[in-house]
């Protein structure tokens, strides 16, 4: 029986002698023929990790037999997975995943409180003395969460934004592969980062480039802003922040500016919004899930288009600032516990429980054209001058009996790579075709474009976006989709615009794909 998992070849006719200095553990194949010392670096309930004179091998622990001080119980075996990174992910959606995969398994959660930061969750099965699992969370941030992971203190990274290159290349380097890789780096829940005022405050919509100003101190009077003359008090996250580095990456790094000093910074969310709630000379920006007791300002542009963060804008990202909650995963063998746990994150129970927990689910929604009022005006009012009446009208004609899918794409900066929500969102659509839960016979993809540029070339760009799209989602799906689906492709370019175009943030909003059912 072959049961080295890595390098097996290399060790096939090798016996290590039972005398040889004593190591952790032993692994004896049942026939006697092999023999591995070393150092256990791990047991998933499966397999055994362990440093050798060879290197770091995996060997499957149904093939052979354990000696040794260090050997794990295999009756008795506890799976245990470290989380480490934001403390909105660490203390309310995992909990709220946590507690609703153990009810899907027939389990009980026992949360244990173990210092100011960190807790752990026990799941136990009835008449089993040592629990199943053992889940340990240290609420941080996104920056502690990687560099935690790098230092081997955690498994896996609870992120409020993307990992970035001096991360990914850390991990690199330390042995947990290519985070950036779709297995790798996951989407369990969506939010958005929000501006939010005191409910007494005049201002009821902020642009992002005032927003930007605002926040690399350009602008320090509310008068600037069409408010009283009184000086502007920032707030934000503490500095290693998701959220906070968020705003680094998304609003002031594009302009070339950097971060006012005058930010008065919090470690927790809920002392920030509460602060600025009983100050009416106060801004911050917050996580919309968190945002309930101050009120959110909509983003506006030069063109008038106004656009307030929404469970459905959020999951569309017609909102631009909406923030993914990731999860980075190593490229190492987890507990079986944990991936079923991991697999529990992406299902249909998973969604309702991160929805009932105040954050954005990933769960596909259907919106007819008769509740998008505001698009068809905007279309209108300032769609590009070169886009006709009869071209709206053909629009309202193939979209007046379908409906719009939430799940749409966008696309990185200066590429054609799908963004990482529209990533996410690309498996998604595969599974619910694949899988035929998606009640639609009919699917149109439909790309539009900015207004940059002459319409004619825009419209040809929108369609070859709406094609790249569909080709990325029927490359995902591994089993054939049942011949009663009809899949489309068309494109309206510069037709429909859900932001201004004068600015770079507005254009990116407009350049999408989205799919559209009956």
């Amino acid at each position: 029986m072959t049961f080295f998992r890595v390098a097996a070849a290399a060790l096939a006719s090798v016996t290590i002698a039972s005398g040889a200095q004593a190591q952790d553990i032993s692994l004896r194949s049942h026939d006697g023929k092999v023999e591995v010392t070393g150092d256990l670096l791990g047991f998933d309930g499966e397999f055994y990790r362990v440093a050798t004179q060879f290197g770091t091998l995996t060997v499957d622990g149904s093939g052979v037999t354990c000696t040794g001080p260090a050997c794990p119980s295999l009756t008795d075996f506890v799976a245990e997975i470290r989380f480490a990174g934001s403390s909105v992910m660490a203390e309310k959606v995992l909990p709220a995943l946590v507690v609703g995969f153990a009810q899907q398994q027939g389990l009980s959660a026992t949360p244990n409180r173990l210092t100011t930061n960190t807790f752990s969750y026990e799941l136990h099965q009835p008449g089993r003395a040592a629990p199943l699992g053992r889940f340990f969370f240290d609420a941080g941030n996104t920056e502690r969460g990687f560099r935690a992971q790098a230092e081997n203190q955690a498994d896996i990274v609870l992120a409020l934004r993307e990992i970035r290159p001096e991360e990914e290349q850390a991990a690199q380097a330390v042995g947990l592969g290519d985070l950036t890789r779709s297995r790798r780096a996951r989407i369990i829940a969506l939010d958005a980062l929000v501006p939010i005022v005191a409910n007494s405050n005049p201002l009821q919509q902020i642009s992002l480039e005032e927003l930007t100003r605002v926040f690399s101190g350009e602008i320090t009077s509310w008068a600037e802003l069409g408010g009283p003359d009184a000086p502007i008090s920032l707030h934000l996250p503490e500095a290693g922040s998701g959220l906070t580095q968020n705003v680094e990456d998304r609003l002031l790094r594009p302009s070339g500016t950097a971060l006012s000093e005058a930010a008065i910074r919090h470690d927790r969310s809920t002392d920030l919004v509460r602060t600025v709630a009983a100050d009416p000379f106060s801004i911050g920006v917050a996580s919309q899930a968190e945002a309930s007791t101050a009120r959110a300002l909509p983003l506006t542009g030069g063109c008038g288009h106004a656009l307030a963060a929404t469970r459905q804008s959020i999951k569309t990202e017609d909102y631009p600032l909406t923030s993914p909650m990731f999860l980075y995963l190593p490229d190492r063998r987890l507990p079986r516990f944990a991936r079923q746990f991991l697999a529990y994150t992406q299902g249909i129970e998973a969604q309702m429980a991160i929805r009932e927990a105040g954050f954005v689910d990933q769960t596909p929604e259907t919106m007819g054209l008769g509740v998008q009022g505001d698009r068809l005006a905007n279309a209108i009012a300032s769609g590009g001058s070169e886009v006709g009446l009869e071209e709206l009208q053909r629009l309202v004609e193939i979209f007046r009996p379908m409906s719009r899918l939430s799940l749409s794409f966008r696309f990185e900066p200066g590429s054609s790579r799908p963004d990482a929500q529209s990533r996410s969102n690309i498996r998604h659509l595969a599974l619910l075709l694949e899988s035929g839960t998606l009640d639609a016979r009919k699917l149109r993809f439909v790309g539009f474009s900015d207004g940059e540029g002459a319409a004619s070339t825009n419209a040809r760009i929108a369609l070859l976006r709406a094609k790249t799209v569909r080709n990325a989602v029927l490359a995902e799906i591994e089993t054939a989709i049942g011949d009663s689906v009809e899949i489309t492709v068309d494109a309206f370019g510069e037709a429909m615009p859900m932001a201004c175009d004068d600015t770079e943030w507005g254009r990116k909003v407009n350049r999408r794909v989205e799919v559209w059912v009956q």
